[in-house]
């Protein structure tokens, strides 16, 4: 993927976040645990997150997680939610910020690979990314794959 290629990127949370983002920005999950707030997170992908720490930098959980293309698995998982989430389209310019790592899956995958900023986009798959479908009926694993390619993340470290 090119940089240019991004013109957008995307943070999936709840509308009732809202004033606390605009009061104190996009947290990590770290910082977000101290304040009251709607998760629209798996409890059981944040424990697999919970455990990783990205190879020579921090815990997975002390950055904020956004990604390449709101139109995901992380997205339709909240479909019963749609009254309650929204999208927010941030700035690609956050990507100039030190430290930034880069996945070619969803952070929380199993064989994620954690990348800086420019190796991390000249692996990430951006067919794949911006894949209108991850669905792969006849094949199981490429299903799978494809899904976890698609959540793709771009990580900005918020400690």
């Amino acid at each position: 993927m090119n940089r240019a290629d991004i013109t957008e990127l995307h943070y999936i949370t709840g509308i009732a976040n809202l004033p606390s983002i605009l009061r104190h920005g996009i947290l990590s999950h770290t910082l977000a645990e101290r304040l009251a707030h709607d998760s629209v997170a798996m409890p059981e992908i944040q424990e697999r997150r919970s455990n990783k720490r990205i190879p020579g930098a921090r815990p997975l959980h002390e950055y904020a997680n956004l990604y390449f293309d709101a139109h995901n698995p992380m997205l339709s998982r909240c479909r019963a939610r749609n009254d309650e989430i929204c999208v927010l389209r941030i700035d690609p310019a956050v990507m100039d910020q030190a430290d930034v790592i880069v996945t070619d899956r969803n952070a929380a995958a199993d064989l994620v690979r954690f990348w800086p900023l420019q190796d991390g986009l000249a692996v990430v798959n951006r067919e794949r990314v911006f894949a209108r479908y991850w669905t792969h009926p006849d094949d199981f694993y490429e299903e799978r794959r494809h899904k976890a390619e698609k959540c793709a993340e771009v990580l900005v470290p918020i400690v």
